[in-house]
């Protein structure tokens, strides 16, 4: 199944809602992926001191290197990320820099990428979308960054680290179907 980007700013809220109602761990790691672009493999493999220095404060930008294409990827941490991950932490006093950002519920390691699909993918039909799965989030993003820049199209290829434009149009679920909307919208 193919899956798509979450385009209804209200459904993304509402997961929001959903999933911290449900676990906080699933909430930060869903705003942390919409807002950042990650893979889910980088994602989940982040440590806690991947964004908090030594006395616990959060940073304002992380650097990893990317597990797919080895590169060194640096992104910032907005208020959204940093409010979400503060309270998810809150939870998590007594862990350590070292620990999972997104623990396994049965310990010994980071959160499957299989039941990140699974909690991505209930969320999403609890609010009414079928098409969700964990590479929703990095599509989720470009969508949203496509349209906040006004359809800077370069920008969301270089973000997203894509060779061409018309894989990131495809990637973003630009269709048929909003390109003819543009035309009848302009009327100039």
């Amino acid at each position: 199944m193919e899956v798509e980007p979450i385009k209804d700013l209200k459904k993304i809220q509402a997961m929001k809602v959903l999933l911290r109602n449900k676990s906080l761990r699933d909430e930060a790691m869903f705003v942390l992926g919409i807002n950042t672009a990650l893979r889910i493999s980088d994602l989940l493999t982040l440590k806690v001191g991947d964004v908090v220095n030594e006395k616990g404060k959060m940073l304002d930008s992380v650097e990893i290197q990317e597990q797919k294409t080895a590169k060194m990827k640096q992104f910032q941490l907005n208020k959204s990320v940093k409010d979400t991950l503060s309270c998810y932490l809150k939870t998590r006093s007594n862990c350590t820099r070292d620990e999972p950002l997104f623990p396994s519920r049965n310990g010994g390691g980071p959160l499957c990428r299989w039941r990140a699909r699974d909690i991505l993918h209930e969320a999403g039909e609890a609010v009414g979308l079928d098409r969700i799965g964990t590479h929703s989030l990095r599509k989720t993003f470009g969508y949203h960054v496509y349209k906040k820049s006004c359809g800077n199209l370069g920008l969301v290829q270089k973000l997203l680290n894509h060779a061409t434009s018309g894989d990131t149009l495809r990637y973003i679920g630009i269709d048929k179907e909003e390109m003819d909307a543009t035309y009848m919208d302009l009327n100039l």
